[in-house]
């Protein structure tokens, strides 16, 4: 069976080593290696959108990668019980005219026994930035 350790149940080390193993992920910019970390029916909720499984994950991640150019990450451990996560987050990127955007948002992740996610739901809100008010680099 895939494993994707640390595994629950977290105590604070662990949720906070896989916030970081997620922020590590993301910031790759690789949808293949952001979806192994899911397992192979996971569901999502990003914004508006409800993805289901890791062929949509990829597919999702590669057109987002498209469009959100530079992109930076930084994950922040907000709370955890034995088998769920609650991060907050905020990322920048600029799309293709060169206008910079700031998103926050907060993650709730629920977890397998085998440190898969099953579950993730973001809520996300975009801030036009200047690229002199970047903070991500």
């Amino acid at each position: 069976m895939e494993q994707k350790l640390p595994l629950p149940p977290f105590n604070f080390e662990t949720a906070t080593q896989k916030v970081q193993l997620a922020e590590d992920a993301w910031n790759s910019k690789d949808p293949e290696r952001v979806a192994l970390a899911y397992t192979v029916d996971s569901e999502w909720r990003n914004r508006s959108q409800f993805i289901n499984g890791r062929a949509e994950i990829v597919k999702f991640l590669t057109a987002k990668w498209q469009k959100e150019l530079d992109y930076k990450l930084k994950k922040e451990l907000w709370a955890f019980t034995d088998n769920k996560i609650a991060v907050r987050f905020e990322y920048e990127y600029h799309d293709a005219s060169g206008q910079w955007y700031r998103a926050y948002g907060n993650e709730n992740w629920d977890f397998n026994e085998h440190g898969l996610m099953q579950r993730r739901f973001a809520s996300i809100n975009d801030v036009l930035i200047n690229e002199e008010d970047r903070r991500l680099q």
